[in-house]
């Protein structure tokens, strides 16, 4: 059987171990999923379809399936009927999903380890359209995302996946599972939504602060949040001794792995005065 040649520009590891296939796909639970009640499921980047053909076996989901390689795309036809159909070749980033899905979808995928942040950020587009994603990544940014406040590895989708997502750390996987095989290890991370239906305060200007305390996080935020201090005190017409009360907060001697989603949310209202 000819296998597909995996392209370094495309991030291609792919999965051989079999048994850790099944495992992944056994991982993705549609809540109220059943045969009767099938739920819609998008998996990214099936490659040479080794999680794809477990996830086609399933009765109580239907699957689509989006990927960006040609002869990815070939194989899968040639050696998976059902993926006739069910396949779309397509770049993930680009993608239009409310073209493709009427209601709720969950999501699942060996994800490129180099676009693996792009996806998340290109699911949070989505949140509200998207209760459960299984993946596998780069364990290192695995470890990130599942981690809590006060780490060095907490960090910017950190706080903006966990502000509407619940995250479990599966289950670790090693290097030889993969052909080829990466220099580092991978893990399989589960994401289900939480109850959150609205942040309580400016999302841009959240996920703006989140992104701007992040980027110099060596520095407390009184220093990384400067420029937005300032352009906030400008439109509010604010005296030197306002802006001055402003930054006397405590939490601004704090640097951004401190705060919780919960501080960045008061953080953020604390920028809309006018709120």
């Amino acid at each position: 059987m000819q296998q597909v040649r995996a392209k370094k520009s495309l991030g291609q590891h792919f999965l051989t171990d079999l048994s850790v296939a099944g495992k992944i796909a056994g991982s993705l639970q549609p809540d109220g999923a059943s045969a009767e009640n099938r739920a819609d499921v998008l998996e990214i980047g099936p490659g040479m379809g080794v999680l794809s053909q477990y996830l086609m076996e399933r009765d109580d989901i239907v699957l689509k399936m989006v990927e960006i390689d040609r002869e990815s795309v070939d194989y899968l036809h040639m050696n998976f009927p059902k993926a006739n159909g069910a396949l779309i070749q397509a770049d993930f980033l680009k993608m239009r999903l409310e073209n493709f899905f009427k209601g709720n979808f969950c999501v699942i995928g060996n994800f490129p380890y180099n676009i693996s942040s792009q996806i998340f950020f290109r699911i949070l587009d989505y949140k509200d359209r998207i209760p459960q994603i299984v993946c596998m990544i780069q364990k290192e940014v695995a470890e990130r995302i599942a981690e809590k406040p006060g780490t060095k590895t907490y960090g910017i989708l950190s706080v903006l996946l966990q502000a509407w997502y619940d995250i479990e750390y599966l289950f670790t996987v090693g290097e030889g599972a993969f052909n080829p095989p990466p220099k580092v290890k991978s893990a399989v991370i589960r994401l289900r939504r939480n109850a959150r239906k609205d942040l309580g305060c400016d999302e841009s200007l959240f996920k703006t602060i989140v992104k701007t305390s992040f980027n110099q996080r060596r520095k407390t935020l009184r220093n990384s949040l400067k420029p937005l201090v300032a352009a906030t005190a400008e439109k509010n017409g604010w005296s030197s001794g306002q802006t001055a009360q402003f930054v006397s907060d405590p939490v601004f001697d704090l640097r951004p792995e401190r705060l919780s989603v919960e501080d960045f949310i008061a953080l953020t209202v604390k920028f809309q005065p006018n709120r």
